[in-house]
């Protein structure tokens, strides 16, 4: 599968979210696909799968294809067992090999028991479970997951772990997004990152990943546009199409919880908890107002951001969200998650 000039922007005249990317996805590669919040990585994986149309460029010798999206439509009118089933269909397996499929999916992920479950009344974990099966039921050529391991238990993580592995050594091509960077750590082939709308490799991290043989000792370089006419050199000491852009800021989200609450699953890998009283409002100066609950402050890398609010806001009960800032760069050291202390009291 090839992507050649490929860009995308939404609406006339909008700004262009992607621009001048030139891709090759081969067969049995592992891609990882990194940038900041709005970068741009889901807008690329839409493309990747044929969600979206280019808006300028060409892609082409594109596999059959199954995505998991980053938000599962859990309001479909079906149960777990017929969507996959349906879902099967649609990827070109016959009735019978589809629902075989779907009940060995559902049994693998340990949500046997909700086949026959309508959608619409499966928790989130379970629709994720969904959401996922749908996409390995046909063995695709090309399979995209943006962000598809968020809201997973841990032994449902091991089995997508595991079915990635098994698609990339049948030959199958994968491309994931994920908030975790010690997600399937040391096993691409390669990393990209997207910055400034464009696309660019990222040498990856040679350390031995838990239960492999070893890392990758490079990401392989991806073909990027031609420099045209007046745009500046590289500078020395990189490479053609190497960012030069300062490291990205850390981000640290104050939220809080009901009283006694605990944090939410699934948090972003790497995240700096902090307990205690609130920090002061956003820009004001003065301390924060609100109901005596938990309060806590999150430090994450800004490209993990997105998924730690989401994960907070779509908690049961959610967190309230009281600021958002940026906190130095990457390279600033991030200290161990502090104890407990006891939440801030109202005043009488």
């Amino acid at each position: 599968m090839r992507l050649r000039g490929v860009g995308r922007r939404y609406g006339l005249g909008g700004p262009w979210v992607l621009r001048g990317v030139d891709l090759e996805v081969p067969p049995g590669s592992l891609t990882r696909v990194e940038g900041r919040n709005g970068s741009g990585k889901s807008t690329l994986l839409r493309l990747l799968a044929g969600i979206d149309a280019p808006s300028t460029g060409r892609i082409t010798g594109r596999p059959p294809t199954a995505y998991v999206p980053e938000r599962f439509p859990a309001e479909l009118p079906f149960s777990a067992l017929g969507y996959l089933t349906h879902l099967g269909r649609i990827h070109g397996l016959a009735r019978a090999a589809a629902a075989r499929g779907a009940g060995e999916w559902l049994e693998r992920f340990g949500a046997d028991g909700y086949a026959g479950t309508p959608l619409a009344e499966l928790s989130k974990g379970t629709s994720q479970k969904i959401a996922v099966a749908q996409a390995l039921l046909a063995a695709p050529g090309l399979l995209v997951l943006d962000e598809a391991w968020t809201g997973l238990d841990q032994a449902a993580r091991g089995v997508l772990d595991a079915a990635v592995a098994e698609r990339v050594a049948d030959g199958g091509a994968v491309v994931f997004v994920d908030h975790d960077p010690r997600r399937l750590a040391g096993a691409p082939d390669r990393v990209l990152r997207v910055i400034e709308t464009r696309l660019v490799p990222v040498e990856t991290d040679t350390r031995e990943a838990p239960g492999t043989a070893g890392g990758r000792a490079h990401a392989p370089a991806v073909p990027g546009p031609s420099a045209s006419a007046g745009e500046r050199p590289s500078p020395a000491g990189t490479r053609p199409g190497q960012s030069t852009a300062p490291a990205v800021a850390w981000v640290r989200v104050e939220a809080e919880g009901a009283p006694g609450a605990e944090l939410p699953a699934g948090l972003p890998g790497g995240a700096v908890c902090e307990y205690g009283p609130a920090a002061t409002a956003h820009g004001s100066g003065k301390a924060a107002a609100g109901p005596a609950g938990r309060v806590v402050r999150l430090t994450v890398g800004a490209a993990h951001s997105d998924a730690l609010l989401r994960t907070l806001l779509t908690a049961d009960p959610p967190w309230h969200i009281r600021a958002v800032t940026t906190v130095g760069d990457t390279h600033e050291p991030a200290e161990g998650p502090q104890e407990p202390t006891e939440a801030p009291k109202e005043k009488a």
